[in-house]
């Protein structure tokens, strides 16, 4: 389930990229997440209406988890979500489908240490060296010495914090709670009504821009949203902040893929390398760890 929402979300950073020629982030962010709210509304309401039935004929078994939404926990989640949404969407206005992909997957890097400062979870050692290994790969995604990261991709990386507090709490809150629909369709909420406003202040949308958008906007609003955010939470119920991250951080790839394919995006041989030096960090932070001798 997560390998597949990193597949459909590589191929979302192409939508997002394409919409931006008609939308501004927050326009595009909220039609977006409207479409995926209405999507899943029925879902949700299906999914509490099955948790009540299970909790009151006392038919729950222990791994359905509470079966109670915690709307506080939940809301919250939204916001770390929407804030990831909207940094990594500003990014995209300046940056490349490629480097917004790989730049993103840092979140991975990111996890271990926010699971440390919420849930006092310590990360293992590999992940210092994987912190390292991905700065360097930074480094030469930029350029190296000749170049530098353009505005866009340190929206970008901004971004990938973001998202990795997003995936810390998605997976404590999916596992915790058994109903991985609500919790993603609460997020959905939270971006619409947070990036509404913002693009009714800050930006110019019209019913033209809209209609242009419209094709990236169902995808990435039922598909990049609904769709595999919901295998996201639902794929995290069983598998922990990290391993997971690994799992979702095959965006990069897919990314990089369809930009190559669909929009003739190419990056320079040095910045190649980074990008083979990040996913490798993205790799080594999720090592498998020797299993201690009985």
């Amino acid at each position: 389930m997560l390998l597949f929402a990193g597949a459909i979300w590589g191929m979302g950073f192409v939508a997002q990229s394409t919409a931006m020629d008609s939308l501004g982030p927050f326009g595009f962010i909220a039609a977006r997440f409207a479409v995926a709210t209405v999507g899943l509304l029925p879902f949700a309401w299906l999914e509490l209406r099955k948790a009540r039935r299970l909790r009151e004929s006392g038919k729950a078994l222990p791994d359905h988890g509470t079966l109670m939404p915690e709307w506080g926990g939940y809301a919250l989640a939204g916001l770390a979500f929407f804030t990831g949404m909207a940094t990594q969407q500003v990014g995209l206005v300046t940056t490349t489908v490629g480097n917004s992909g790989f730049l993103t997957g840092l979140y991975v890097v990111f996890t271990p240490f926010i699971v440390l400062l919420l849930f006092r979870e310590k990360p293992r050692a590999i992940v210092f060296p994987a912190s390292a290994l991905a700065l360097f790969g930074i480094f030469l995604l930029s350029g190296g010495l000749g170049g530098s990261l353009n505005s866009g991709d340190w929206w970008t990386i901004l971004s990938a914090s973001f998202w990795g507090l997003q995936v810390a709490l998605t997976g404590r809150l999916s596992e915790r709670t058994g109903l991985p629909v609500t919790l993603t369709t609460v997020q959905m909420v939270v971006a619409c009504l947070l990036a509404l406003p913002l693009a009714l202040v800050f930006e110019t949308v019209s019913t033209a821009s809209l209609l242009v958008a419209l094709p990236e906007i169902i995808y990435t609003g039922l598909f990049a949203g609904g769709l595999a955010f919901s295998l996201q939470a639902r794929g995290q119920r069983y598998v922990k902040p990290g391993p997971a991250a690994i799992l979702l951080s095959s965006e990069a790839v897919f990314a990089a893929i369809f930009g190559a394919i669909i929009l003739g995006e190419r990056l320079a041989s040095i910045a190649l390398v980074g990008c083979g030096l990040i996913l490798a960090a993205i790799l080594l932070a999720q090592w498998p760890q020797k299993r201690p001798k009985s």
